[in-house]
């Protein structure tokens, strides 16, 4: 099955033509099975009026998150989609697997107010046994258990997160509507095996490897708002990392005759046994 090439053309969206290609791609994707062909840069070309060269950055994008397979000379295929994240960046779940072309969707598990613990406490900066917002949810992408996320919130959140839907919508979208605006945030990734619950709740083994993320996430005053734990399979979920590589210890940075700067590895600088 092929999909289809009709749809609205590129000057009748908002946003740069690729982007708008982009956007009815995702949506068709998500309606297709994985190994189904979509259009071609030259299909592109002829249905939304643009250069192959935009229907080719449109493609490539797709291609980048991980939605379809490039094969030269048959064509490109939808795969199924991974659920990936660059570890330095953090958007909601909702916003991860929608923009992965699958249907987010939460079972709460525990929503309650009760006191902080001592851990809790110095995670959010709050005196021990203030009361706090406890939420448990089971995190899915078209049903299929993607996490099992704890969740601590300061207790001036109580009013909102304990009323929201929180089955379909997003946590951190609703504490932005709350003036609850998250900024910044910190964590740790580990490995764990799985226990008994994980595996009933995440369909996989016990004793099986997940991957678990700490964070802590405040607003634009510093203040922490929350801090999670998710809980992943580790062959559903991964972080992207991207990272400089730093100078080695005995890399000495010099200056020539001329007066710019030079680099001179191994050593002190200017020595005979200095590598060139």
């Amino acid at each position: 099955m092929t999909a289809s090439a009709q749809g609205p053309t590129a000057t009748s969206m908002d946003g740069p033509p690729y982007r708008q290609i982009e956007r009815a791609l995702r949506q068709r994707i998500a309606a297709l099975r994985p190994g189904e062909r979509v259009p071609s840069d030259a299909e592109l070309c002829a249905e939304f009026g643009v250069s192959r060269m935009t229907a080719r950055h449109a493609m490539q994008r797709l291609a980048q998150d991980g939605l379809v397979r490039r094969e030269p000379g048959r064509g490109t295929f939808v795969v199924k989609p991974p659920a990936h994240r660059r570890a330095n960046r953090l958007m909601t779940f909702t916003q991860e697997m929608t923009r992965a072309g699958r249907v987010p969707s939460s079972t709460v598990l525990t929503r309650v107010i009760r006191p902080s613990t001592a851990a809790e406490a110095e995670d959010l900066r709050i005196p021990h046994r203030q009361p706090i917002v406890h939420l448990r949810r089971l995190r899915l992408a078209d049903d299929e258990p993607i996490a099992l996320e704890t969740t601590v919130l300061i207790g001036a959140t109580a009013g909102v997160v304990m009323t929201a839907d929180l089955a379909s919508g997003s946590l951190h979208e609703t504490l932005r509507r709350a003036g609850f605006l998250l900024r910044r945030g910190s964590g740790t990734i580990s490995a764990a095996a799985a226990t008994a619950e994980d595996a009933r709740l995440l369909s996989v083994r016990s004793g099986g490897p997940l991957l678990v993320e700490h964070r802590v996430i405040a607003d634009g005053t510093g203040r922490p708002i929350e801090t999670t734990e998710s809980r992943y399979p580790a062959d559903r979920y991964g972080l992207v990392v991207v990272f400089d590589v730093e100078a080695a210890a005995d890399e000495v940075r010099v200056r020539d005759d001329g007066g710019s700067a030079g680099l001179v590895a191994g050593g002190e600088s200017g020595s005979p046994g200095a590598d060139t």
